[in-house]
């Protein structure tokens, strides 16, 4: 490997911010990217070069670009798309508006920046792409219709990507966890109650009890089987640094149990089971 360079997104905590840290730690020049400059900044602030890159606004994804490039010479090795955000709700109470947005962020965003790398990798002869997916990309789960739409449109773009690549030095990966530890509860509260009207929907009781209750917890032990941050960064390692990278990398026990299920079990049963979950 003669160009050990990466560009990471959504480092402001959980899987970003530890991959960042851990691939530093591995000799890797990180760029650490944030959607918000306060976050970048306080990354900078811990040694990292960090560019703003707000996968919502495609002049900081030029930029962002941009600036990185400038700074290897017109080069990089290794491309993780991480940064993404729930939208929690109802398929019926889930506004067109909140749908487009997070779109944007979980999915539109991802194919501005990929595209703009590319042309870099073939140039260089290699290069790697990452994308951080979730369980939630091969099943489904109730009142997650948002995140999982964006989820399963990645899984696909990605294999579409894997193959179109194919006949390139070009790899795709995609990393697929289940439960990890990080801010997703604390930001998908914000966007529940920003875009969910959810005391006059029918679900309101079924909110109340669960979503609602959940986000008002203060948590303080870890869901069953949830991992640390860490756990995707092994995964991460092997997708970047393998002769033959693995097409998908699934992380936790859920995430395994899922893959499984969703193979052996007819839709109608594997719907009961996801409703008792």
């Amino acid at each position: 490997m003669t160009n050990k360079t990466l560009l990471i997104t959504g480092c402001s905590s959980g899987i970003g911010l530890e991959s960042a840290r851990h691939m530093r730690a591995r000799g890797w020049r990180v760029f650490a990217s944030c959607r918000a400059q306060a976050d970048c900044d306080r990354l900078i602030a811990e040694g990292f070069e960090s560019p703003q890159i707000d996968y919502s606004v495609p002049e900081t994804i030029r930029d962002g670009l941009d600036s990185v490039l400038a700074a290897t010479g017109g080069t990089l090795h290794g491309l993780f798309n991480n940064g993404a955000r729930g939208l929690p709700g109802a398929i019926e109470d889930l506004p067109a508006a909140g749908l487009r947005s997070l779109l944007e962020s979980n999915l539109i965003g991802w194919h501005d920046l990929t595209q703009k790398v590319l042309p870099v990798m073939r140039r260089q002869g290699h290069g790697r792409v990452v994308n951080n997916s979730s369980v939630l990309g091969y099943v489904s789960m109730r009142y997650r219709g948002a995140y999982v739409a964006s989820k399963f449109a990645l899984e696909g773009w990605s294999d579409c990507l894997r193959i179109e690549m194919r006949d390139t030095p070009i790899h795709v990966s995609l990393i697929e966890p289940g439960p990890i530890t990080s801010e997703m509860r604390r930001n998908n509260a914000r966007q529940f109650f920003q875009w969910i009207q959810w005391e006059s929907s029918p679900h309101a009781e079924n909110y109340r009890t669960g979503l609602v209750k959940r986000f008002s917890e203060d948590k303080s032990d870890p869901d069953p089987f949830e991992l640390p941050a860490e756990a995707v960064c092994k995964k991460l390692v092997q997708a970047l640094e393998a002769p033959r990278p693995r097409p998908r990398y699934r992380v936790t026990t859920p995430a395994h149990a899922m893959n499984v299920l969703k193979r052996a079990l007819p839709t109608n049963l594997m719907d009961w089971v996801i409703s008792k979950g």
